[in-house]
């Protein structure tokens, strides 16, 4: 931010598709001496092994490692959230959880700038990385509010922009730069002293699970219309700067995109569902009207085989259903806003 006098002690970064060369160029570009902690979560599927840190080390001169529950911060290290685990922070430590999905991902953004702006307010710098959809805006916006610094790659070198555009469009953040600029920018920052607040204990995060409470008149915002795709449970629906978010009762939280990006994969899972249902029905009935057949039973296997007629044109509706799908499926307000505009 031009005329800022303060630098931060925790950088947060979130990254999707795309992320991992974005976050290779980042890290090459930072000093050795670089003064702050760095925290990155890259949107990875729940198994496997993640070999992140050991090519960000590689790529940079920063140690990389997955980080551990509860052990301290470090300056100069790069902490990247561990598969299927959310990645926050506490004043001075490190938290996994393995608490509820947020926009559909574990490990998500917004959990981590949220916990790093409560933990470090205005010593924390967040930044967003190439991905699709809007996971990491909110985040950027309670580091924007805590008085962070707030720093999104420019979309027009992004490889998905969509996640950044997201991001720009609901913070306005304060630098919107290239990962060579970022990466500088960033370490300028680190040098200058930083505001951080005295050590003090934080509330639990909805990321861990934090939200226990049965009566409606605990839960924030108003009941919703739609059940969580995650759990099938009750929603709530709360206004964030404008923003609608969803809360359900284990703590599945989504913005208003993710939560139709996830009822379309519930809604593609269940149409799967019922043509198999109904292809396993034709099977069935054109077998027991062979059957009856053979029995010299023909008016009746007549009637089979008209239900297997009937159930095997419902499935070739449902196969021309299932192959436009893709149309209701990933709705990105950044990558519609661009169409609209060509």
């Amino acid at each position: 931010m031009a005329g800022r006098t303060s630098g931060f002690d925790v950088g947060v970064v979130g990254a999707s598709a795309g992320g991992v060369e974005a976050l290779l160029a980042l890290v090459r570009e930072l000093p050795e001496d670089f003064a702050a902690a760095l925290f990155v979560v890259l949107h990875v599927p729940p198994t496997g092994t993640s070999v992140l840190p050991r090519i960000l080390t590689r790529a940079g001169k920063l140690e990389a490692a997955h980080a551990v529950d509860g052990e301290p911060i470090e300056p100069g290290r790069i902490y990247v959230a561990p598969p299927d685990c959310h990645l926050l922070i506490d004043p001075g430590a490190i938290r996994v959880s393995r608490g509820p999905r947020e926009n559909g991902h574990r490990p998500a953004i917004d959990p981590l700038f949220r916990t790093a702006a409560r933990a470090y307010g205005t010593a924390v710098a967040a930044i967003v990385l190439s991905g699709t959809m809007d996971d990491g805006a909110a985040g950027l916006k309670a580091v924007q509010e805590a008085g962070g610094i707030t720093l999104v790659q420019d979309p027009e070198e992004a490889l998905y922009p969509g996640m950044p555009r997201n991001a720009i469009e609901l913070t306005r953040p304060d630098h919107v730069l290239p990962i060579r600029e970022l990466a500088r920018t960033l370490a300028e920052l680190a040098r200058l002293p930083s505001q951080r607040p005295s050590d003090s204990p934080v509330e639990p995060d909805r990321a861990e699970g934090a939200f226990t409470g049965t009566r409606e008149d605990q839960w924030p915002g108003d009941r919703a219309p739609f059940a969580c795709p995650a759990c099938g449970g009750t929603l709530w629906e709360s206004d964030e700067d404008g923003e609608p978010r969803f809360l359900c009762r284990v703590g599945h939280a989504f913005t208003e995109t993710a939560l139709a990006n996830s009822q379309s994969d519930g809604l593609e899972v269940a149409l799967w569902s019922a043509l198999r249902a109904l292809e396993e029905r034709t099977a069935l009935t054109r077998r027991i009207a062979a059957r009856l057949q053979r029995q010299r039973k023909p008016s009746i296997a007549a009637r089979y085989e008209l239900q297997a007629e009937d159930a095997e044109a419902h499935s070739v509706m449902l196969r021309d259903v299932l192959a436009n799908l893709g149309a209701l499926n990933h709705l990105d307000p950044a990558e519609e806003m661009e169409a609209e505009a060509r």
